[in-house]
């Protein structure tokens, strides 16, 4: 089933947009100036409180459940080998995760979240998009719709990820699409390829750049030209935890590239996601910075799979624990400042 009948009703989802409780958070607030620590001393663990119960609503947030979408999906434009690897290896791959080999498997169980992977007619590609669009209409907005439909009711954090061959490949041609420059300026090794494929690659993308110039004053347009389906359900995915008040970490430059458009059809629509890394991918730092996202962290990864959307997590329960658990200065009989 299909969620947006059209572009145009996807568009308006993506442009009337809930805003986030201005009360929860002044609440976290109010209650941090009391707790025994000099203020901001904490740093970004409160800000990440007050971050969490802005986006979920309540002036006590919490983490009792968080949920890791890993979303997978195939890509025409391996063809032009901009990959070393084979497409099969994304089925391969999907098949790891569900047997739990997979360093997500492993990052999750530390967390503590409930991993689901998604693959998206991995049998069937989408179009080379240096001769045509990725996806029609059609395509795209089913996609769109399966990463939105996949977010679960009464999530308290949804950590997105992905996995597809070639798929840096279009995070870095939607990145061009969106913000300028071209393939020299985006592309990147992603799973390794050597100096002459790096080249290819950024040849690709600009021969992508050209066909579809006329998509770059939409960014849904882009996102179906020069996206994938697992990059527009990550989309879809982002925009149903706004609408549902979840707050969403992002993991590195696909997932990141994947939720770009929503921030260039309303400047504020990922106000409610957190970018969890800079991911060693080149591009990542130049795309964070253009949508304005501070990463939790810079540990060189980059895997994918929502690894470290999902290696935050703990961080983010740090953050949740030393909020409800430490002792006001009253209640720890501790003399406050004058």
């Amino acid at each position: 089933m299909t969620q947006f009948r059209d572009l145009d009703a996807l568009r308006t989802a993506c442009l009337d947009l809930p805003a986030g409780s201005d009360s929860a958070a002044s609440a976290v607030l109010a209650r941090q100036a009391i707790l025994t620590k000099p203020a901001g001393s904490l740093g970004r663990l409160e800000d990440l409180a007050v971050w969490l119960a802005r986006w979920q609503g309540r002036p006590m947030p919490r983490l009792d459940r968080v949920d890791v979408l890993v979303f997978a999906g195939n890509h025409g434009v391996t063809g032009q080998g901009v990959s070393p690897y084979p497409a099969s290896v994304t089925a391969q791959m999907v098949a790891n995760f569900a047997r739990g080999g997979a360093a997500i498997n492993q990052i999750a169980g530390v967390a503590g979240a409930v991993l689901r992977v998604i693959p998206l007619e991995l049998e069937r590609p989408t179009e080379d998009f240096t001769a045509v669009p990725a996806m029609d209409q059609a395509a795209f907005l089913h996609a769109v719709s399966v990463g939105f439909e996949a977010v679960p009711a009464g999530s308290d954090l949804l950590c997105l990820g992905e996995m597809g061959i070639g798929n840096t490949t279009a995070a870095a041609a939607m990145a061009a699409g969106l913000f300028g420059g071209g393939g020299q300026r985006w592309a990147g090794r992603g799973t390794g390829i050597d100096d002459a494929g790096l080249a290819r690659k950024a040849g690709v993308i600009d021969a992508a750049l050209e066909r579809h110039a006329g998509c770059f004053g939409d960014p849904l347009l882009i996102a179906m030209a020069l996206g994938g389906r697992e990059l527009a359900a990550i989309l879809g995915a982002t925009l149903a935890a706004r609408l549902s008040g979840i707050p969403v970490m992002l993991d590195g430059f696909v997932c990141t590239a994947s939720a770009a458009p929503l921030a260039r059809l309303r400047p504020d629509a990922l106000d409610h996601a957190m970018l969890a890394h800079l991911s060693a991918e080149a591009g990542h730092r130049a795309l964070a910075e253009a949508l304005g996202l501070r990463p939790l962290l810079d540990f060189g990864m980059r895997l994918g799979e929502g690894s470290a959307a999902t290696l935050v997590v703990p961080l983010l329960r740090a953050a949740v624990a030393c909020h409800a658990g430490m002792a006001t200065f009253a209640e720890a009989a501790v003399d406050n400042r004058a």
